[in-house]
Order: C-alpha cells, then sequence, then structure tokens
C-alpha cells in the first residue's frame, strides 16, 4: 500500500480514518518520503465507545498512531474534534464540516408536521440505524416496554446484517417482552422509503452509547421529528434539550420511557417540538456548504503550486 501512494500523482491525500488499520504502517513509511500532505476524514474514533478495556486501549493505540501520522484533519463535529485532539496529543490543520440534512426528497411543510402530531392513534416512534449495540436498541426496547400498548408503535429501519447475532437477540427481546404486535422491523430501506419512514413518524429514538455526529437525527428534524439522541458525544451539536428533542444519558431506558409518554400524552408538545426541530434543521449548513468548506481547506492544505481547477485528490485505504 505504501509502495502504490509513493508512486500516486496528487497534491493531497484523502483518506477516512475508518480505514485506519490498513493505514497505519503506511504512514510510517511515508513520513520522510511523502510528495503530498495526508488529510484525514475523521467521523467517529472507535476508542470513544462503551467497549471491553482491552479492546479499548487496543483501539487508542492504533487510532493514536495513525492520527499521528496525519498532517490535517475533516471532523464531522465539534466532538469528534475534541476526541481527536485529546488522544493524539497533536495540533494539526482542521475543519470542521457538518454533513448536511437535505439529502432526503420531501419533508413535509410546517401545516403538515402540526396535522400529524394531531393525529389520533398511537405515538408513532421511528429507529434508523444499523442493528449493532452501539445504536442502543434494546435499551429502546426496554424502555417501551415499560408503556402502555396501544400508546405507541415502532418502526426499525436499519441493516440487520452487520451484526446478524445482535439483530437475533434483537427479535428474541421483541419476542420475550411482548411487543410483537407494537413493533416493525423493516429492514435497511432506499432513500425514499427512508424519506417515507420519516415523514409518517411523530418522533425518532436512537439512543446510541456514542455518536461521533449522528446524520439520522439532523435529517428526522428536517422532517419535523422531535429526536431522542444520545447525550454522548456529537448529537449535543444538533438537538437542544427540550426544544428540538431530549439528550438521554446511555442505558437510560426509564428516561427514554418518561420522554416518550410525554409526547404521546401531550401532542401539543409533540407540534411544538417537531416544528421547533424543523426550524432548526433547515437554518444549518446544507451539503453543498459543508463540501465547499471542504473544498476550500483541501485547496489550503495542497502545495502552493495547486492551482484551484486542477487540484488533485487521491483517496487512500482499503475498505
Amino acid at each position: 500500500l505504501s509502495r502504490r501512494l509513493l508512486d500516486l500523482d496528487a497534491d493531497v491525500l484523502l483518506e477516512d480514518e475508518l480505514n485506519h488499520p490498513s493505514l497505519v504502517a503506511a504512514h510510517r513509511r511515508l513520513q520522510d518520503r511523502k510528495r503530498f500532505p495526508l488529510v484525514s476524514i475523521v467521523h467517529h474514533l472507535r476508542s470513544s465507545e462503551a467497549s471491553p478495556p482491552p479492546l479499548r486501549l487496543l483501539h487508542r493505540l492504533v487510532e493514536r498512531a495513525y492520527l499521528r501520522g496525519a498532517d490535517g484533519f475533516i471532523f464531522n463535529s465539534q466532538a469528534t474534534r475534541r476526541s481527536v485532539e485529546l488522544l493524539a496529543g497533536v495540533s494539526r490543520p482542521f475543519i470542521v464540516a457538518p454533513p448536511g440534512g437535505d439529502r432526503l426528497p420531501g419533508p413535509p411543510a410546517a401545516f403538515d408536521i402540526r396535522a400529524r402530531a394531531g393525529e389520533a392513534g398511537p405515538l408513532r416512534i421511528l429507529f434508523v440505524g444499523s442493528l449493532i449495540a452501539r445504536k442502543g436498541l434494546h435499551i429502546l426496547l426496554e424502555g417501551l416496554a415499560a408503556l402502555p400498548i396501544g400508546a405507541w408503535s415502532l418502526e426499525i429501519v436499519g441493516d440487520g446484517e452487520r451484526d446478524a447475532a445482535y439483530a437475533a437477540r434483537i427479535r428474541r427481546q421483541i419476542d420475550r417482552l411482548g411487543l410483537a404486535g407494537a413493533v416493525e422491523l423493516r429492514g435497511a430501506l432506499d432513500d425514499g422509503g427512508l424519506a417515507q419512514a420519516y415523514a409518517h413518524s411523530h418522533v425518532l429514538a436512537v439512543p446510541s452509547d456514542y455518536e461521533g455526529f449522528g446524520i439520522a437525527y439532523l435529517e428526522a428534524m428536517t422532517f419535523g421529528l422531535p429526536v431522542l439522541a444520545s447525550s454522548a458525544g456529537g448529537a449535543a451539536e444538533i438537538v437542544t434539550h427540550g426544544e428540538t428533542g431530549y439528550l438521554v444519558p446511555p442505558a437510560s431506558p426509564a428516561i427514554l420511557a418518561e420522554h416518550l409518554l410525554r409526547l404521546a400524552s401531550d401532542r401539543p408538545l409533540l407540534a411544538r417540538l417537531g416544528l421547533a426541530a424543523r426550524r432548526s434543521a433547515l437554518a444549518r449548513p446544507s451539503w453543498d456548504d459543508s463540501m465547499e468548506s471542504i473544498r476550500q481547506f483541501l485547496l489550503s492544505m495542497a502545495p502552493s503550486g495547486a492551482a484551484a481547477p486542477s487540484l488533485s485528490v487521491a483517496l487512500g485505504g482499503v475498505q
């Protein structure tokens, strides 16, 4: 890999930090011979997640070695920036360019959000995320089990193949808690299906252990959904507690249940939070805004001879 990277005709090498295991050794070999700066996109550090101490230590050691070999960073949130600076212990040029919430078609108007909140029937709760333990679906189900059947329904949208054992555990938990009649497992959806799920739902609940950003939170807010999000990580940069949703500590099913019951029983509150969520999301940078910020940052990192129209960016790493 390092030999291939040395042969690149590029002004900047752009890497995804998720590939860090494949890049640590290459960084060491490139340090004295590289002809271009290495810029890393960092979404989320594995060492920020809840994991057994030996595994977390391993993540810290490998990620620190990788991060110290980068010349600049593109972060998705201030929380990710802080975690990288704390772990790496070095200062590098960076930009914080959060994802946009404008990717999906057909977000509802304010009138439709009010009407949706006032519809009779159960509170329609949406979970969007891969079925992996970090996303906290098992915690959400535990909280919902404490609520009256008939007061809520849950639609689960996400890939169940990344961790088949966890997905099977979720199915068993649904059966054990007697929730099968109120829970629907949809699997992964395309953009049109996901947009429909947001538009149909009342509230998004994804109580993760940790999120570097949490794009599902922002997309849901664009569709006028209050969000129940993790208080750990970057969600606090998206969700304002008590105004556009609620920030919930990890592994807190009783707190989740309390907030959901309040939204189920107070539909004017549901409407107010949904409208505030939509306003907040629409005021944030779009994907085009963030991509332009990244382009300008890469130009600033390139050698002084690289002109904007001809900037050559190579992508490094293996999946």
